[in-house]
């Protein structure tokens, strides 16, 4: 394969106008961090975006995610889990991951920890950044109740719930508490819980002042994620384009 095919010229210019969206909804403040999700894409696109100057790629799937670590192989890429992720995977992920983006319930943090210990044992490797990913989905100002079915599933924790999480990761050696992660309810304007989240960011700093992390944002609703803060968004389609089809 080579780098320099109509594939690349094709994410150059989406990845051009993703930047520019991103520009122009910072203004004069801090740009947030670019994470390409590049779930059921093919490595070689991976290898297209870092000629490209993408330092930080997102996968949702345990095993998908693992391989192309192996096929990439780029000791300065950072992967990002941003999936839902089953304990029995935290060795795996604890392998190539800079950060996962979904920490949900206190038996993940127990087996991150345990993963990680091994894992810097073997190889040093840096602590992983931890994101308490928070469930979004109850009702705001404007959401109709029959809309809710479609907005389950999200996965998280509700608010109230987070402050024991994250005491537990800040008191995990090996793990790094780096803030909250969410997913917008479908469907509806993201502003009101986008609007949420930045409240629990807040009251999450107060306790833990290092993690002023807000992972928000996608291909459709990065700029309302923005307005509220984030500093990691996660972009797939607008850059990669449609899913390949399955062979």
């Amino acid at each position: 394969m080579t780098l320099h095919d109509a594939r690349t010229e094709e994410l150059a210019d989406r990845l051009a106008a993703v930047r520019q969206r991103i520009e122009v909804a910072a203004g004069n403040s801090p740009q947030p961090t670019l994470i390409v999700v590049t779930k059921f894409h093919p490595a070689a696109d991976v290898l297209r975006l870092r000629s490209l100057g993408v330092a930080d790629v997102g996968e949702n799937r345990d095993q998908e995610a693992a391989a192309k670590a192996i096929d990439v192989a780029d000791a300065v890429l950072r992967w990002h889990f941003i999936g839902q992720l089953q304990s029995n995977k935290a060795k795996s992920v604890a392998s190539y991951a800079h950060s996962v983006h979904s920490i949900d319930r206190a038996s993940l943090v127990k087996s991150l920890g345990k993963a990680m210990a091994i894992t810097q044992q073997v190889n040093g490797r840096s602590n992983m950044e931890c994101f308490i990913q928070v469930d979004l989905s109850e009702p705001y100002p404007g959401l109709a109740q029959a809309q809710m079915a479609s907005h389950s599933g999200r996965g998280g924790v509700v608010p109230q719930d987070i402050a024991p999480l994250a005491e537990l990761i800040a008191g995990t050696a090996g793990l790094d508490l780096s803030g909250v992660m969410a997913v917008a309810p479908l469907g509806v304007a993201p502003e009101p819980a986008f609007e949420l989240l930045a409240q629990v960011s807040a009251a999450l700093i107060a306790n833990h002042p290092e993690a002023t992390g807000i992972s928000a944002g996608m291909s459709h609703d990065l700029e309302a994620a923005m307005a509220v803060g984030a500093t990691h968004l996660r972009v797939g389609s607008d850059i990669l384009g449609p899913r390949p089809p399955v062979l």
